[in-house]
């Protein structure tokens, strides 16, 4: 099997931007040259000029992977010939910023460029890492000449020093930056070059970091709204704004660490590229997972230090109460990583007090508090494209986090721990809460992607037991949404810390797949019959699967923010006790003297969410599949239909607890607080949510679909129907009274059916009979029984609500009439299609 390490491929641009460059001799001719420092032609220079009249005594020169010499406001680097067609990782971030465009701290992006020689001009061209072939191949010849890298900038040599290296004025690529260089489209306008400059520029072994001011003009009239990730919602209307951007330019290692090749078992991100050697009469697509370069130190050791540990440092504006909190979740991947055969492999520093230590530089993984109403943190990490090699990452960690971990723990746990039944919480509660959410995004990170499957591997009446919860945790890793353990009794007495998320066993068991060194191993082809084993220990453990590629939400256990989801309807049960229980709080955590009622709104709509939330869980059992990823090596399919069983009783519940009032919801002490209206617009908002999830025309046609492909399980259509309708409209048959609540469902449920006979108009550019909507191509519902399905129910529900308006008198009979004149408006508009 041919090697398909990066040793023994050369790696070449693929189709990307580019430049037009007019030849040295045509510009010569016209006087001009192109872009010689980022901007418009000019005269020709003179040449070189002997190294002491560029780089004067009046420059201050700083030595490293380049020498740097600053002289007034010009910056010029001293580029070594040995730095010349090398791989060179570049790292934007803004530093600072205007208030309303962004923060400081954003990523902006990462390239490879190199610099190439070409006369007396150093070439900047771009570089990437998508088309790949043996260059002992003659396929190689053609893709070389089908991918050029392209230039982004033309500098004139302006000296020769020592050793033939080579001085260039490169301030211009800092203060009036090309576009691939610059912030792009984050920052509204144009650079104004002479309202921006270079503010500093220290180089050191393997790395130069750059800083410039630069001032963006904006037309007239012009505003911009905050960039996504920003401050919440706040509007820039500035027609300038100014901003400090940070470029870290990072060699990249002389030797690519040997890539680790992808299995869709487990969730690693990845780097992907086209290989066009021509073998197995087919172009290949190979992938390599992203993770930090481990060695050990003693690796005849089952368990050594590495010889370089993986450091995350605290910036220096993390609040110092957490910072005890942000170390531990750091570290607490150490577990993780000594089943991979690493001890103090990662660990968490506050960042040194140290001039010249800068947190945008690309040596240093960093965690960035940033000043953002955003509710969330996110986890990019920088990785060489060759191999996958994570090099650096940037936590980025929005100060309003806290208030999503304010709600969420309430929602889910406040009839379980005292301390969450009052805002705020103490320090403790929300350092470990904040600590989860660290530790999380360090997953990511390490390379890790989210995996919701492994926790519905886990039987919901063991996230009841401490003895369990203690071992596994009540989902097998950190990186589901499976938040905090609302499964869980009052009178289970299972202690608080037990409902957070700690390290589980999936995320010992994927470090270790990735991580462990594999001995002998001379190549990543070399290692696939070890990982293959490694990966089918997932037959025998099925909780430390990964999501199956290909379930696009057809699998109920691959579910966000679920618990116990094993047993959806179990665990969705003891849930909403949990929600009933919860409501009795919500007041009082909010309620504040001097304050109006914001937080108390908030609170109230997060529990109708987290109500809504759980029963979509059991939503997605009807119309579902059980999967598990599997390879060549494992016996049997990867999607197997749920049982007729399972999603009639799921419909059963969705009818008893969905699609009834839930009344715990209506206090008066709350909504009278909040407004003299709409608690019925609210609560039927969100049963109708949930209603139309659970008959999405995707679900319908994969019922339809299973009921032919297996029969003896399925769950028919016109069956699902009758159920829900029974549910619905109980008060049909009973001759009970049908309240505001459940007249606003049942018109709602006629309204859903309406739009499957006669959807709205498609858009201008959609093809086929509708807008079908559903999450399925026009044709395939217009072919499907969604159609006929919705009629024959419309029908049914016709004539039922025909015979109970006899019976009815006041508002019950006006509300049968209205669902009468629907249902026939509806029947006859199909027709009329």
């Amino acid at each position: 099997m041919r090697n398909n390490s990066l040793r023994a491929v050369t790696l070449l641009l693929a189709a990307g931007a580019f430049v037009s460059v007019v030849p040295a001799d045509a510009m010569a001719q016209r006087g001009g040259r192109t872009g010689g420092q980022g901007g418009a032609g000019q005269d020709a220079p003179a040449g070189p000029k002997p190294y002491a009249e560029v780089v004067t005594e009046d420059a201050q020169t700083r030595d490293g992977m380049f020498k740097v010499h600053r002289i007034d406001e010009k910056l010029l680097f001293e580029i070594p010939r040995n730095q010349l067609d090398r791989d060179i990782l570049l790292v934007k971030e803004i530093a600072q910023t205007t208030l309303g465009i962004g923060y400081g701290g954003q990523a902006v992006g990462n390239d490879v460029f190199r610099f190439e020689r070409r006369g007396n001009r150093l070439l900047l061209r771009g570089v990437s890492y998508e088309a790949v072939a043996d260059p002992s191949r003659p396929e190689y010849l053609a893709v070389k000449n089908a991918n050029v890298d392209p230039i982004i900038s033309a500098l004139d040599i302006a000296a020769f020093g020592p050793d033939s290296t080579m001085v260039v004025d490169v301030t211009r690529l800092f203060t009036s930056p090309p576009a691939e260089l610059g912030p792009g489209a984050r920052i509204p306008g144009n650079v104004d070059a002479d309202r921006s400059w270079v503010e500093r520029a220290t180089p050191f072994v393997d790395n130069v970091n750059v800083y410039s001011t630069l001032t963006f003009a904006q037309a007239a009239g012009r505003g911009a709204a905050a960039p996504a990730g920003g401050r919440g919602g706040a509007t820039n209307t500035n027609p300038s704004n100014t901003i400090v951007m940070s470029w870290s330019f990072h060699r990249l290692p002389d030797e690519p660490m040997m890539p680790r090749l992808c299995d869709n078992r487990v969730g690693y991100f990845s780097v992907r590229f086209t290989d066009y050697t021509d073998e197995g009469q087919q172009v290949k697509e190979t992938c390599y997972i992203t993770r930090y370069r481990l060695e050990k130190k003693n690796p005849n050791a089952a368990v050594s230090d590495p010889v370089e540990p993986i450091v995350y440092y605290l910036d220096h504006a993390t609040p110092t109460r957490w910072i005890p909190y942000f170390i531990e979740a750091i570290e607490s991947w150490q577990p993780a990583f000594e089943a991979a055969g690493f001890s103090n492999a990662i660990i968490g520093r506050v960042a040194p007090d140290d001039p010249d230590w800068s947190p945008e530089d690309a040596r240093y993984s960093v965690v960035r508090w940033l000043p953002s109403t955003t509710e969330n943190a996110s986890g990019p990490h920088v990785h060489d494209p060759r191999s996958g090699e994570i090099l650096n990452a940037h936590i980025q960690f929005y100060q309003n986090v806290q208030r999503l971990q304010l709600t969420w723990y309430f929602t889910q746990a406040a009839a379980l721990d005292p301390r969450a039944r009052k805002f705020p919480y103490p320090d403790d509660l929300m350092g470990k809460l904040l600590g989860y959410v660290m530790a999380h995004e360090v997953g990511h990170t390490l390379g890790f992607q989210h995996n919701m499957k492994a926790s519905s591997m886990y039987p919901t009446d063991s996230l009841r037991n401490e003895s369990f919860l203690r071992r596994m945790s009540h989902t097998p890793t950190l990186m589901d949404y499976s938040r905090f353990n609302y499964v869980v009794q009052p009178e289970d007495n299972i202690p608080v810390d037990l409902l957070i998320p700690q390290i589980g066993p999936y995320d010992k068991w994927a470090t270790m797949w990735g991580y462990k060194p594999i001995p002998g191993a001379e190549s990543s082809d070399d290692e696939r019959a070890t990982l293959d084993e490694w990966a089918r220990e997932q037959d025998t453990k099925p909780y430390l699967r990964f999501s199956t590629s290909g379930s696009s939400g057809t699998d109920p256990g691959e579910l966000t923010e679920a618990v116990g989801d094993y047993d959806a309807v179990k665990a969705t049960r003891w849930g909403i006790a949990n929600l009933e229980r919860g409501m009795q709080w919500v007041l009082p955590a909010t309620l504040k003297p001097t304050e109006g009622w914001d937080d108390l709104n908030n609170l109230y709509g997060r529990m109708i969410g987290q109500w809504r939330t759980e029963l979509n869980h059991v939503n997605a059992i009807v119309g579902g599949y059980n999967s598990q990823e599997k390879y060549g090596s494992q016996t049997g399919v990867r999607f197997e239909p749920i049982s007729r069983a399972r999603q009639k009783e799921a419909v059963a519940f969705l009818n008893e607890q969905a699609f009834r009032t839930p009344e715990f919801f209506l206090d008066r002490e709350i909504l009278g607080r909040l407004s003299p209206g709409g608690e019925v617009a609210r609560i039927v908002s969100a049963q109708a949510g949930l209603l139309n999830s659970l008959l999405s025309n995707a679900r319908l046609i994969r019922m339809s679909e299973i009921a032919h492909g297996s029969p003896a399980g399925a769950y028919p259509v016109l069956e699902l129907l009758a159920d829900v309708r029974a549910g619905i409209f109980s008060e049909l048959g009973s001759g009970a009274d049908i309240d505001v609540y459940r007249r606003a469902l049942q018109r709602a449920y006629v309204g859903l059916l309406d739009n499957r006979l006669n959807p709205p108009p498609p858009p201008a550019a959609a093809a086929g009979r509708g807008g079908r909507g559903g999450g399925v191509p026009a044709l395939a519902t217009e072919l499907s029984d969604v159609y006929p399905a919705a009629r024959a129910e419309l029908s049914a529900l016709g004539r039922a609500v025909e015979a109970a308006i006899p019976g009815a008198t006041g508002m019950k009979r006006a509300h049968l009439e209205d669902l009468r004149h629907r249902i026939a408006a509806s029947l006859k508009g199909e027709e009329e299609v």
